[in-house]
């Protein structure tokens, strides 16, 4: 073989080796330990792909939360003021349902401001370490915060559904219905409260947003590419 021929091979065949080594770092994916109650799916897959999802799960279930929280927190407000207005112009002996129906208004407001979602904070703080963190050596170690975070999200969530919310609100209610018919004798007053307020808690407990709940099986079973 002419000597200028056996060089053009040999350079041809020490590119598609540089090549060949250049794919495989290039497709290198990043193993990381396989969440807790998770499959063999899902151990399997590549752990930047599995934190970025969690990240883009835990921002959209933060969005809703917010959603919800400015939302209720507005109609609240706006519930309350409107028990406040007619007073000027109610009998005196009357003023005491509306003082009640605007205190009893007020109080749903107070679990939306001390104890937000968790995952509003989560969200954040995930998105914070990945921004200032995030390289091929804390890969493994920020999805394990990840999963940490969407698992005490989802309980989080679930607590908000609990038997004892349902039964607290009633019950909350009831008292107050009961403070009006027994207190004052303005037992339609008082019933107002029981029904029209119960409905109202009801309403809050059940609107929650629940997404971390959902994320998390699926994340367990791999789906990762579900909508």
């Amino acid at each position: 073989m002419p000597e200028n021929a056996g060089m053009r091979v040999c350079g041809s065949l020490v590119v598609l080796v540089l090549i060949g080594m250049s794919s495989g770092r290039g497709s290198a994916e990043t193993r990381c330990p396989g969440p807790v109650g998770g499959n063999e799916t899902v151990a399997a897959m590549d752990g930047s792909l599995r934190l970025h999802w969690i990240d883009q799960r835990l921002s959209t279930t933060a969005h809703h939360a917010r959603v919800w929280t400015w939302g209720w927190g507005i109609g609240i407000v706006g519930a309350t003021l409107a028990n406040l207005a007619p007073l000027p112009f109610v009998a005196k002996e009357n003023r005491i349902d509306w003082y009640v129906g605007a205190g009893t208004t007020i109080i749903g407001i107070v679990p939306l401001l001390i104890a937000p979602l968790d995952v509003v904070a989560d969200a954040a703080q995930l998105r914070a370490a990945m921004a200032s963190e995030l390289n091929e050596a804390t890969v493994c170690r920020i999805l394990a915060d990840a999963e940490t975070r969407l698992i005490r999200d989802a309980a989080n969530q679930q607590d908000g559904r609990r038997w004892w919310m349902h039964a607290a609100n009633v019950a909350l209610n009831t008292g107050v219905g009961l403070f009006l018919g027994l207190g004052y004798h303005h037992w339609g007053a008082g019933v107002l409260n029981i029904v029209g307020g119960s409905a109202i808690g009801e309403a809050i407990i059940l609107t929650e947003p629940t997404g971390s709940i959902v994320d998390l099986h699926r994340y367990r079973m791999g789906a990762l590419d579900e909508n």
